[in-house]
């Protein structure tokens, strides 16, 4: 068993954690950009690129620290939009065009967390996948 260690650390550490905490000056410049937002019934996914398609920052509801059925509300979405915001505006992002994909309640919350930093959206575009026909149905049950 022995004895048990105790690790002091001061706050001056390299990793930043969870947070969500967005660094003074960005490597990256970026005037425009994509915003993709997926909306699922669980969860909310936000991901920024330019207008190449190269991701810049990314985000979740999870990653930012919801669990379970939390992660999946309009709240959760607003904050995950709130921090790509701040990333964002932080590389100098001025303009964006929206696509949304997915049919949860994080669609609209989501992208009014990110332009409450200050960011104008161009077009907003819904990709959510639609069936045709769907599945086939399930045979019916014998008994």
């Amino acid at each position: 068993m022995g004895k048990k260690r105790i690790v002091k650390t001061d706050g001056a550490s390299g990793s930043e954690g969870k947070s969500g905490h967005v660094s003074a000056v960005s490597k990256k410049k970026v005037d425009t950009g994509i915003l993709h937002v997926e909306s699922t019934y669980n969860n909310t996914k936000i991901v920024l690129t330019d207008v190449k398609g190269n991701v810049l920052a990314t985000s979740s509801s999870g990653a930012i620290g919801f669990k379970g059925a939390k992660k999946g509300t309009p709240f959760a979405a607003a904050k995950v939009g709130e921090i790509l915001g701040g990333k964002a505006s932080v590389m100098g992002m001025r303009d964006v065009s929206v696509v949304v994909k997915g049919v949860g309640s994080g669609r609209e919350s989501g992208i009014r967390g990110f332009i409450s930093k200050g960011i104008v959206i161009n077009s907003i575009k819904d990709v959510t996948p639609v069936p045709h026909n769907g599945p086939k149905p399930k045979k019916p049950r014998r008994v």
